[in-house]
């Protein structure tokens, strides 16, 4: 626990115990009873929600736009927004489609790109809280375990923000991701080990040296980050209904955050009802949806190729799958060969390059697609979460470079008549 001057305004509620905590004074990560059932091996108890006095909300705003205009400052466990990075995080795009492949679509496919953050992932929205709530505070070293994404999202709102950030990484983290951390300044830490080790000893760290812990389903502000994009959602969507929304899961953090901005809003009054969220997972790294329906949580080794998502232990498994239960929400698992494909397929008919975990996404909703789960004139939503360019080594097996040829005009009509249009394709 690290002591400090924070902001106050909202409650933690423990996702277990239902006890509620006063964080005035104080920087609180896990329930302090529930936590000390916590054993290796076992997803996190002891998570907390953050709450907010949503009755006196009510009576301030007269709907969505008050919300928006004073920056969500009302339902962020910030005491100002100035504390945020001056960096452009999320008011990501929501593109539109209405064909694959040339075939006309009986439902309406959109695509959050939050590849367009400043370190190219989701994550962003989540470092951002987590820097300006340390800012607020005085702490200006903050750790964090990650197995790419949330390392270099860290590390570039860090250099914004002129902090310091300490980064622990597997050492099998993608060769860009760890470029990336290193260009912004940040310390990085390979372990000779899995994620969940590195997670591990980045809260031992913590503990030793009182770093601010950025940990998904440990800081229960990394939720109230990634909550923003559901804000995002309501508005772009307008009076459109969403049918679907597909996630990818791994922590179970970002799936949590985007239910977590929906409750928000249900809260409010500004919303009626949640929209049907569907958990993604790789068959290889599948541990939320192979326990959903078991009392006893059992691990099972990730091998998957989107390192992203690639967790042994989702440290907020209970939170998701309670609101995954709770909101009547939907969990499937997807090959690492749907992923590829999934990932080549968006690339080609939006523009949009997502590296592996964010593929995972739409390859949940293709999976719909063939099982005809899609109803007509309904309005799905795929959050791509992260670049293709932050991890090309997983798509190089997949591609094959056309051989050179000599800049003759004669030799090309030759090829071009003969293979036709795709005679310069990989």
């Amino acid at each position: 626990m690290v002591t400090g001057k924070i902001s106050a305004g909202f409650l933690f509620e423990c996702t277990q115990c239902g006890k509620h905590y006063d964080p005035n004074g104080q920087v609180l990560y896990l329930c302090p009873a529930c936590s000390r059932d916590n054993t290796p091996g076992k997803p996190s108890r002891g998570v907390l929600k953050t709450i907010y006095d949503y009755p006196h909300l009510r009576k301030k705003i007269s709907g969505y736009g008050d919300l928006k205009r004073d920056g969500f400052i009302g339902l962020l466990p910030i005491r100002d927004t100035a504390s945020l990075p001056s960096l452009r995080i999320g008011n990501t795009p929501l593109y539109a489609y209405d064909r694959l492949d040339g075939k006309k679509l009986t439902y309406c496919l959109y695509i959050k790109d939050d590849s367009q953050n400043p370190t190219f992932s989701y994550k962003d929205r989540a470092s951002a809280l987590v820097s300006a709530f340390a800012k607020e505070s005085g702490i200006d070293t903050i750790v964090t375990a990650s197995t790419g994404n949330a390392g270099s999202s860290l590390a570039g709102i860090c250099a914004a923000q002129q902090q310091n950030a300490m980064v622990l990484v597997p050492h099998t983290a993608p060769r860009a991701k760890i470029v990336q951390i290193m260009m912004y300044g940040a310390h990085i830490i390979p372990v000779r080990g899995t994620y969940d080790q590195a997670y591990d000893l980045s809260i031992q760290l913590t503990e030793t040296y009182g770093w601010y812990n950025r940990n998904t389903g440990y800081n229960p502000l990394t939720i109230e980050g990634k909550k923003t994009a559901a804000f995002e959602l309501f508005e772009q969507m307008a009076d459109r209904p969403i049918g679907r929304i597909f996630v990818p899961v791994g922590d179970g953090v970002i799936i949590s955050g985007v239910y977590k901005g929906f409750e928000d809003l249900l809260a409010l009054g500004i919303i009626e009802n949640i929209p049907v969220i569907v958990a993604v997972q790789s068959e290889k790294s599948d541990n939320l949806v192979r326990n959903m329906d078991v009392n006893a949580f059992v691990p099972h080794a990730s091998t998957t190729i989107a390192d992203s998502i690639s967790v042994d232990v989702p440290r907020n498994f209970l939170m998701a799958k309670d609101m995954l239960l709770k909101h009547h929400g939907e969990w499937i698992t997807v090959s690492d060969s749907d992923i590829l494909s999934a990932a080549a397929i968006q690339s080609r008919n939006t523009g949009i390059f997502p590296e592996p975990a964010a593929a995972a996404a739409f390859a949940g909703l293709l999976k719909h697609h063939r099982e005809d789960k899609l109803e007509p004139g309904s309005h799905n939503i795929v959050m791509s979460t992260g670049s293709g360019l932050k991890d090309l080594r997983s798509f190089e097996k997949t591609i094959q470079l056309p051989e050179a040829m000599d800049p003759d005009i004669d030799f090309f009509k030759q090829q071009w008549e003969a293979r036709g249009k795709d005679a310069c394709k990989p």
